[in-house]
């Protein structure tokens, strides 16, 4: 039987913290587990809307399962959960959100509820919020020396800086389509 609950798939060696992630999850989602990277792999297909995954495992790291995932072009969110603190290497990396264990339920449910949000946005959209939360991880963890000091940081901020201008086009585009037709729909009324 089909079902329009969503599945969150969680990516976890340490067996009491997935069982916890479960029960927190259990209420509002379809919830998997795997306790290694390549369960994760063997888990996870198009049925996935949410992937919380995290860097350290064994036999396959977070960082390769998530590459995986990026190369098998899969259509859910990924949202690292870990007890690695952000560095510069998170800029080129293909998730959308990043916390730092320990995390609270209400933290997992609104990363859960946030990307399950950001699934419905479009490729543009889901870009600049991925790349947002980039930033803000990288700005609340290092000094302003070591942000102004990285390459990594600075192409990371003219990604960001590129796709709100592009944002904010297709936003006057839209707007200018709509302007367009309301006059076209008035035109048209008038007698």
């Amino acid at each position: 039987m089909a079902t329009d609950t969503p599945t969150v798939l969680i990516v976890e060696d340490e067996p009491d913290l997935a069982t916890l992630y479960t029960v927190w999850l259990g209420d509002e989602y379809e919830t998997r587990t795997a306790s290694d990277g390549t369960e994760a792999l063997d888990a996870i297909d198009a049925a996935v809307d949410v992937v919380l995954l995290d860097r350290r495992m064994p036999t396959l790291s977070g960082d390769t399962v998530l590459e995986t995932i990026c190369e098998r072009d899969l259509d859910c969110r990924v949202a690292m959960v870990t007890a690695v603190e952000p560095d510069f290497d998170i800029v080129g990396m293909g998730f959308d959100d990043y916390l730092v264990k320990p995390v609270s339920k209400d933290e997992l449910l609104q990363v859960v509820d946030q990307l399950l949000l950001r699934s419905t946005y479009d490729d543009q959209l889901q870009q600049f919020f991925s790349l947002a939360s980039k930033k803000a991880h990288l700005d609340a963890e290092k000094t302003d020396a070591e942000l102004l000091a990285s390459q990594e940081y600075a192409a990371l901020e003219d990604r960001l800086a590129v796709s709100r201008v592009r944002i904010d086009e297709t936003m006057i585009a839209l707007i200018d389509q709509d302007a367009h037709r309301q006059l076209c729909r008035e035109f048209m009324r008038e007698p």
